[in-house]
């Protein structure tokens, strides 16, 4: 088990130790996530960073039990390793632990009416009357910033925006305690992604939600979160609070990514020295060593030849890197 530091008050919801996920794919394995070991606090908003096709995706949902077969390690959940439980006894935890998709458009049924995709949470685990169901279609809709007419109409009579709204209310319709956010805001315009974020804010402040986030955004994604974990080809490269992690980034990966931040005074314009080169490379097939060790300017033989351990850097700031071993 990865040491980790409680910065908050709360204690852990959520537990995971050495979670590895594994695909058999055309030409060999592929592991998408590759013994990730972290603590989400009740209350907390952990941020989970990376370019695409590093693993965030498939780690959150490796969290919510969402595959069979190919996953190894411990989820433990309010005390219970959820590992170790079958799809049946899943179920009973399926009301605590939802996920918001990233694409609102392909995961809402454009044959189904909003008011009937809300209630499917509460059809499948029978929860209230018919009458009972809809006032909470309702009560959602107002919650999420939409009218209660809505729930009449079809998807595709919806903005983006809206339809995130719909997709948020559906995974609120059982009162979850763990929502997986995989990158929420990211198909929708930016002068949208804001609204999104704080709705996502005020609903975790009245709801005492605990979010995982997932993004490539680090600019929006330090504004949610309190802590920020940094992923690279499967596996944690940083770990630090949101303020820390964006001060003083410790991994030359983290570094690049802030790096390539946009910023609006041309001015102050950020060094590219740390900007990042090259492609990921296969996770069928990683590089030895450090994985990042292909791209990084920082190198040295070391980190081509021994994977780093992950070390505490700072009180509270946790990276893998050669140069902090």
């Amino acid at each position: 088990m990865i040491k980790t530091v409680n910065n908050t008050e709360s204690a852990p919801l959520l537990t995971v130790n050495n979670l590895t996920k594994r695909f058999a794919v055309k030409g060999g394995t592929l592991t998408a996530v590759n013994k990730m070991s972290f603590v989400i606090y009740k209350g907390e908003t952990l941020g989970l960073v990376g370019e695409s096709g590093c693993g965030k995706s498939t780690t959150g949902r490796a969290v919510l039990r969402m595959y069979d077969g190919g996953q190894s390690g411990q989820i433990i959940y309010n005390g219970t390793d959820l590992m170790k439980l079958s799809q049946k006894e899943m179920k009973k935890y399926r009301k605590e632990m939802q996920l918001i998709f990233q694409d609102p458009y392909a995961s809402l049924d454009g044959r189904m009416t909003v008011g009937s995709i809300i209630a499917e949470p509460l059809n499948i685990h029978k929860l209230g009357t018919q009458q009972e169901r809809m006032a909470r279609v309702e009560e959602l809709l107002n919650l999420v910033g939409l009218d209660s007419e809505h729930k009449n109409r079809f998807p595709h009579e919806f903005s983006g925006g809206q339809r995130q709204r719909i997709c948020i209310a559906r995974a609120l319709a059982i009162r979850p305690k763990f929502v997986v956010c995989d990158e929420p805001i990211s198909s929708l315009d930016v002068s949208i992604q804001a609204q999104v974020v704080n709705l996502l804010k005020e609903l975790q402040s009245k709801m005492e939600l605990t979010y995982l986030f997932i993004a490539h955004d680090l600019s929006m994604i330090k504004y949610i979160s309190d802590r920020i974990m940094v992923m690279y080809l499967g596996s944690m490269a940083e770990l630090a609070s949101s303020d820390e992690l964006n001060k003083d980034p410790l991994h030359p990966y983290t570094q690049a990514l802030l790096a390539a931040v946009p910023i609006p005074d041309p001015r102050h314009v950020k060094s590219r020295e740390q900007s990042l080169e090259g492609e990921i490379p296969s996770p069928i097939n990683p590089p030895s060593g450090c994985v990042f060790h292909t791209r990084c300017k920082k190198a040295y033989a070391e980190c081509k030849q021994t994977a780093p351990e992950w070390k505490e850097a700072k009180p509270g700031h946790f990276v893998a890197c050669h140069l902090y071993n």
